[in-house]
């Protein structure tokens, strides 16, 4: 699948920019376009590592943004994370849509991110601003939940799973696109979500395993 087969279906907007950054879709992306990606449905992606996931997510956040006149919040695990994703935002979508990042004072209700389209924040950082009330989150059309395996994680496993039961509280008819490299329930993960499962083992480098001794390396 090119760019071109969806152009028809991508705000006048967006298109340019993913014509010129890719020619051909990869695997997972193709596969999450034809399980709804640009018609609002949910999205579980397990993927490897660099398949191509975060366009996905970029494609949902700018059908959103442009298109339903919403916001979009990206939620990832950790701060430094969220700094470079949203660095990658706004050199790629900076032109057509108004990118924040959100992780500092969780004291603070960040009232002026009710300018901004796309939202980049950690789970922490967004439980805090719920509880705060902002007035924006019921805004939110689409939500974005990157390294979503966290879940399983003691630390900050339970509060991501609050963060996204209370938004799908909120705001029930956002779309939710999740992201993970290593699932180890994905279709029970699918299930709790409302989401379509994309499963694709396709990576850009081939994964090759290999005993490595004394200087030499030998692959199986």
């Amino acid at each position: 699948m090119k760019p071109t087969d969806i152009k028809k279906r991508m705000p006048e907007k967006a298109y340019p920019i993913i014509e010129s950054a890719i020619s051909e879709f990869r695997p997972a992306q193709e596969k999450s376009i034809n399980a709804g990606l640009l018609e609002g449905k949910n999205i579980l992606v397990c993927t490897p590592t660099a398949s191509g996931k975060t366009l996905i997510a970029e494609l949902a956040a700018m059908k959103c943004i442009l298109e339903r006149r919403q916001k979009a919040v990206y939620i990832v695990p950790l701060k430094a994370l969220a700094t470079e994703k949203t660095r990658e935002f706004k050199e790629r979508y900076g032109k057509i849509a108004r990118v924040a990042l959100s992780i500092g004072d969780k004291d603070s209700s960040d009232s002026y991110l009710s300018d901004y389209d796309l939202i980049v924040t950690t789970s922490e950082k967004l439980d805090s601003l719920i509880r705060h009330q902002s007035p924006w989150i019921r805004a939110i059309g689409c939500i974005i939940l990157d390294e979503v395996h966290l879940l399983n994680e003691p630390d900050r496993g339970p509060t991501l799973e609050v963060v996204i039961t209370i938004l799908r509280n909120l705001i029930p008819k956002a779309q939710i696109i999740a992201l993970s490299a290593t699932i180890g329930n994905p279709d029970e993960l699918a299930s709790w979500l409302d989401a379509k499962l994309v499963k694709d083992d396709w990576r850009p480098v081939k994964l090759e395993k290999g005993i490595f001794f004394e200087g030499n390396i030998e692959f199986d």
